[in-house]
């Protein structure tokens, strides 16, 4: 096993002025299961690339335990990939799919058998060693692809996006095995996807990228509770961040026809540039249905239900004069979670007030958190 380190890892394509991956400072601990995420474009498959050694590192360094493999081959280093599409020899049966990359390797062909004995039997594959992959389906394929990697006890797995082809039960399904799997075998892992549920379900800890800029590597839950910026508050979490750009008079934020106290530390934090304004970041579970009324709520429009049998989600418009821009881009529309039991009408109005210490607060210039 191993420890990865990019140090200040770049990349830029021919042709091009902004880096693929700009300066990329990340430390993955031996053992530990770490998930690359962020929009597509981001870098985070090209940054998996650097590592495996199928991309140029145009600056800085990158380390495999203590050795600099920045300019070594990927064959000698000493790492096993997974990618998005199985790339499985369909000629092959799964056995000798699984044992090729050993045979090439001169393995004694004995411990080959054994080795792809041993990871049938962990992935449930041993009824399906002599088979041909056209006859199993997608989930048995990745498996097959997994083993491949497994058997050549490599120090690194690397994992481009494998649960992209899959369909969503079987996603889910999936993503459980490979987590449990790194666990067993407790071998350093990359895994790279788009895909903000699996990184928060997989992940011992995610580094959230964009534009090829490293925004925030934590645990799941520090990156849900606590996140560095605007654009982490509003990739991390499903439904998204309601998050608005919003006036502050005497210490409290304006948000509709409610007053949101402001703690006076996080008001320091504001500078000129700001315009009395801050960006605020509440989740939709941080929501609470009301009495229209109440001192301190707002009132919402409902514009559609999503009812999902153990929650509920309401998405309706802001009543107001103020502007709340989600990540989404829709003007005034927020989303509130609710009791499924007790769901509103399209076109009701419901009054809903901020959970106290449950918001985010940004710098509405820089968008870094405030406080």
């Amino acid at each position: 096993m191993a420890t990865v380190t990019f140090d200040h890892a770049t990349r830029v394509y021919p042709g091009t002025e902004r880096p693929a991956v700009d300066q990329l400072n990340l430390e993955i601990e031996d053992g530990e299961f770490l998930v690359l995420v962020g929009p597509s474009g981001c870098g985070k498959s090209t940054s998996l690339r650097m590592l495996a050694g199928l991309e140029d590192v145009n600056g800085g360094h990158i380390f495999i335990g203590d050795r600099d493999v920045t300019d070594v081959q990927p064959k000698d280093r000493d790492i096993a990939m997974v990618f998005q599409n199985y790339a499985l020899y369909p000629h092959m049966s799964v056995a000798d799919n699984m044992g090729f990359a050993l045979k090439i390797a001169g393995t004694p062909k004995a411990e080959i058998r054994q080795r792809v004995e041993e990871a049938a039997k962990i992935l449930d594959l041993t009824e399906y060693l002599d088979r041909k992959p056209k006859a199993l389906s997608g989930g048995q394929r990745q498996r097959v692809a997994m083993g491949r990697a497994i058997v050549r006890q490599p120090q690194v797995f690397l994992m481009d996006e494998p649960l992209s082809n899959l369909d969503a039960k079987l996603r889910v399904q999936t993503r459980t095995q490979i987590a449990s799997l790194q666990r067993r075998l407790g071998v350093t892992t990359v895994y790279v996807t788009h895909d903000q549920t699996e990184a928060l379900t997989m992940g011992d800890r995610i580094a959230v990228l964009n534009h090829g800029v490293l925004q925030q590597v934590g645990t799941p839950r520090e990156m849900y509770d606590r996140p560095n910026n605007v654009f982490v508050a509003g990739f991390i979490g499903s439904p998204a961040m309601n998050i608005g750009t919003f006036d502050v008079k005497e210490g409290v934020v304006k948000v509709g026809s409610a007053d949101v106290p402001l703690e006076r530390s996080i008001a320091s934090g504001m500078t000129d540039a700001d315009s009395g304004k801050v960006t605020l970041g509440f989740r939709p579970e941080a929501l609470d249905v009301v009495p229209v009324g109440t001192p301190g709520s707002f009132d919402v429009e409902v514009n559609l239900v999503e009812e999902l049998g153990s929650d509920a989600f309401v998405y309706g418009t802001l009543k107001g004069d103020t502007d709340l821009n989600l990540t989404a881009g829709e003007t005034n529309q927020l989303i509130v979670r609710i009791d499924p039991r007790s769901v509103p009408d399209k076109g009701d109005v419901i009054a809903v007030s901020i959970q106290a210490g449950h918001s985010h607060v940004f710098s509405a210039t820089t968008g870094e958190r405030l406080g």
